[in-house]
């Protein structure tokens, strides 16, 4: 043992006063360049700058460079967003709302109608325009995670055991906001539409903006208040998978018609997407199935089915953005063909989840922020615009889920809380509010028009349950 340490201290002195030595024979020695810059200096009788007066005045100069780089840049804006979401968050929370309500506020704050206006300096230095392609680019890539989870979460077979009750009241909470966000484009069409966008792709898209469910947002509440064992609870996430579903398919549609600009390509579109989930339905599923037998329970076997699993979740993604939909809609169908045993969903939730839902989706939430300027909202009839907005989202929504609740048998307590709960638009309202917006067919202002409706059904949300509650409960005691 002695005699290693002692050949140890030889060898490290012994290169260490070789290289020493090295290094002090080459102080002598002179590039051509330096040479060059030496002449001109003698030449023009400059005195040269010592070593510490050349670096020393540099430094400062040189951490700002690279803050300004690329990479730079982009961590300081996550760990802001992390760290301003995670504070929203837990403020939200206290209210006893969902933190991903405090993470969307959060997108608003950090945005153009908050910081950006108080110190728009600093919102210029943190959030220049040329650096968020590359935060839209990470936001894309966790929505894209966040739709395998969300595929994951259908349960097919439960929705087939409530599939009549849940099919009459998502596609009425689809169909009558639906029209009536048609029927409002008609009038917001000429003031709020960008030049180059038809009135067809404008009204269908206003459509499905206003019908949309955040189905994630509401399992998350029913969740916090313990009610996803209960039959509401149980019918209410029902509703809201049909309707994510349904939803979907319309916007799939939709987009299809807006990008190909014909009838005929359109149809070839979803011709082309009918027949990719037929394959990943009855092709790659099945198939998926019997490689999860084989390889289960077997932990060295793991990593080669989590190299499937996210080969086939790319290639989905891939395909669809192909095909001319949206890669989300492939992570979407990727994540419902997926195993339904228990435990392949942890052995993938647990490794994508974390990622996408805790670090990349926050940063989807600020980018949306930065695309919302409530300034723009500059006088009242734009604020009436609002009003009108908000007041045709919950009417279809709320109203329309309630009433076919009713019509499906249920007490108008159940109803009205099914219709509260369908009025949820979270998440799910932002993703389709930026597919819009990437494709030019919201303008700036409607979109910020949009997104304030999107918070506001999505905040109420828990009031209003709260609200039944408290009525059911002094009903009962007048009893």
């Amino acid at each position: 043992m002695k005699k290693s340490i002692l050949i140890y201290i030889i060898v490290v002195a012994f290169f260490t006063f070789m290289i020493g030595f090295v290094l002090e024979k080459g102080k002598s020695l002179k590039a051509e360049s330096q040479l060059v810059i030496s002449k001109q200096i003698e030449k023009n009788n400059v005195k040269p700058k010592s070593q510490t007066e050349a670096i020393n005045p540099n430094i400062w100069k040189q951490i700002s460079n690279n803050i300004h780089s690329p990479l730079g840049l982009l961590l300081l804006q996550i760990i802001t967003i992390l760290l301003v979401s995670k504070i929203f968050g837990s403020m939200f929370s206290l209210f006893g709302q969902p933190s991903v309500v405090g993470e969307m506020a959060a997108g608003i704050f950090l945005g153009p109608s908050l910081i950006g206006f108080i110190f728009p300096n600093f919102s210029n230095f943190l959030f220049p325009p040329s650096s968020l392609n590359n935060l839209q680019f990470l936001s894309q890539i966790g929505l894209t995670f966040f739709m395998f989870i969300i595929g994951m979460e259908l349960d097919i077979n439960k929705l087939k055991n409530k599939a009549q009750s849940a099919i009459v009241i998502s596609h009425a909470s689809i169909i009558f906001p639906y029209f009536l966000g048609v029927c409002v484009s008609y009038f917001l069409y000429e003031h709020f539409a960008p030049a180059n966008v038809s009135f067809l792709a404008f009204s269908l898209f206003m459509g499905i903006a206003v019908s949309i469910t955040a189905f994630p947002v509401l399992a998350r509440i029913l969740q916090e208040r313990g009610l996803t064992k209960t039959p509401l609870g149980a019918l209410a996430l029902t509703c809201a998978a049909f309707d994510d579903v349904t939803a979907w398919c319309i916007l799939a549609a939709v987009i299809a018609i807006i990008k190909a600009g014909s009838i005929t390509i359109a149809l070839i579109t979803i011709a082309l997407t009918i027949i990719f989930v037929l394959i990943m339905y009855y092709g790659v599923r099945p198939w998926l199935n019997k490689v999860y037998d084989k390889l289960e329970n077997n932990d060295s076997k793991n990593k080669t089915l989590v190299i499937i699993v996210f080969f086939i979740l790319l290639t989905s993604a891939l395909t669809t953005e192909l095909i001319g939909i949206h890669a989300l809609f492939g992570a979407f169908l990727a994540g419902v063909i997926m195993p339904q045993k228990l435990s392949f969903k942890e052995l993938l939730t647990g490794k994508i989840e974390d990622v996408s839902v805790l670090i990349l989706l926050p940063l989807f939430f600020a980018l949306t922020g930065l695309r919302t300027s409530i300034g723009l909202l500059n006088n009242t009839y734009l604020w009436s615009i609002c009003g009108l907005i908000l007041f045709v989202a919950v009417l279809g929504k709320l109203g329309g889920s309630t009433f076919a609740a009713k019509l499906a048998g249920l007490p108008w307590k159940e109803s009205f809380s099914i219709g509260v709960l369908m009025n949820t638009r979270g998440l799910m309202e932002l993703i389709v509010l930026n597919i819009g917006y990437d494709l030019g067919i919201l303008s700036p202002s409607i979109f910020s028009i949009m997104v304030i409706m999107a918070l506001l059904t999505t905040f109420m949300t828990g009031p209003l349950l709260d609200l039944i509650e408290k009525r059911s409960k002094i009903k009962n005691k007048i009893i």
